[in-house]
């Protein structure tokens, strides 16, 4: 009998099952394949992930330090709107590299993580959970007192207890070209209907191509004619879903959820490793699995840290649909430098904001 059962490797998941073992809780996870691939995210993060990685971490995975972003109504030639800051805002990093860092630091603390691990069934019991999984030795059945869904977007474990699903599902495409870009700016389009396009430089790494819209659209078409506009030629395409919108519970009696499974995710972006990672230490910090009315703790505490910042994020996302006449007048209104953070939309109304705000003027 495990204490946790984790479904799912990727940061959220991993980061509960190192902050679990450290608590000294029986902790087993199963990754689907192996850890970080396929590839499916953004490499582009906030400096604030530092805080939930190993010491090293940064050396390794760093691959740019990003100043600002220009928004762009149009192509590559058309007007950008400039928004930065005079100290690094955010940093551009080895995204697969960093789901193997925060794995291995799980395992460094006693987690038993077990790669090629595919999750079949999830059965709540008065005092249990029964998980079934597929792995390289056949069919094995595990019991623990809790079990955490990490497991993405199509959550096995969300789906198996019946709790409900994220609000809505973006369609996402990330491509690579394998040409040297250390500009230390980032280009937003806002050309795609309902979302946008972006162009991230990773420095010797090359450039990242990224585009989401909603399912069923011309993704690919207009993905392939966004980088056509920059004379791109890229590589190693990859995509995924991103879910916008948590639901009302990511709890059951024996089960929670974490990261993308809870779409505990930016509504502006669909950016959500520190997110996910910011309530994984929350469950981490509140839930006893011995004691299943706990999970209405986790529940309160990460809604009351995220909360407000997802449903202001939903706001500023509506006005990616706004008519492009409003959409000028919003970006000269703004551009220039900011006194925001990129994970906290509340910060469009801090001291910081102001004070940037005024100093154009």
């Amino acid at each position: 009998m495990h204490d946790f059962l984790v479904v799912g490797a990727g940061p959220a998941g991993s980061r509960f099952a190192r902050r679990a073992a450290e608590a000294g809780w029986d902790v087993l996870v199963f990754e689907q394949g192996t850890v970080g691939e396929p590839l499916a995210c953004s490499g582009h993060v906030s400096t604030d992930v530092w805080e939930f990685t190993p010491d090293g971490a940064r050396e390794d995975l760093l691959q740019n330090e990003i100043y600002g972003a220009r928004f762009r109504l149009g192509g590559p030639e058309s007007d950008p709107y400039p928004f930065y800051k005079d100290e690094v805002v955010s940093n551009v990093i080895d995204r697969v590299g960093l789901d193997r860092w925060l794995a291995d630091a799980a395992r460094d603390v006693g987690a038993d993580l077990r790669e090629h691990h595919t999750v079949t069934a999830v059965e709540e019991h008065s005092d249990h959970v029964a998980v079934t999984v597929r792995g390289p030795d056949g069919v094995e059945t595990h019991r623990a007192r809790m079990v955490a869904g990490a497991d993405g977007p199509r959550s096995k474990v969300r789906s198996e207890v019946g709790l409900p699903e994220p609000g809505e599902l973006l369609h996402g495409v990330l491509g690579f070209e394998e040409v040297a870009d250390d500009q230390d700016f980032v280009d937003v389009h806002l050309t795609v209907p309902g979302f946008f396009a972006w162009r991230i430089p990773r420095g010797a790494a090359g450039v990242e191509y990224g585009l989401a819209a909603e399912p069923g659209a011309e993704v690919g078409e207009w993905f392939d004619a966004f980088t056509d506009s920059y004379g791109a030629a890229t590589t190693n395409r990859c995509s995924g879903l991103i879910p916008i919108g948590p639901p009302d519970s990511v709890t059951s009696r024996r089960a929670f959820l974490l990261g993308d499974a809870a779409a505990q995710t930016k509504p502006f972006t669909g950016g959500g490793i520190r997110y996910g990672m910011v309530a994984a230490d929350h469950a981490a910090e509140t839930v006893d699995p011995r004691r299943p009315g706990t999970l209405s703790a986790y529940e309160a505490a990460w809604r009351s840290d995220l909360g407000r910042e997802i449903r202001l994020g939903a706001w500023i996302r509506r006005a990616y649909s706004l008519p492009q006449t409003v959409q000028r007048v919003g970006l000269s209104l703004f551009a220039g430098e900011i006194g925001v953070h990129m994970d906290e939309p509340s910060t469009l109304f801090s001291r910081e904001q102001l004070r940037a705000m005024l100093s154009r003027s």
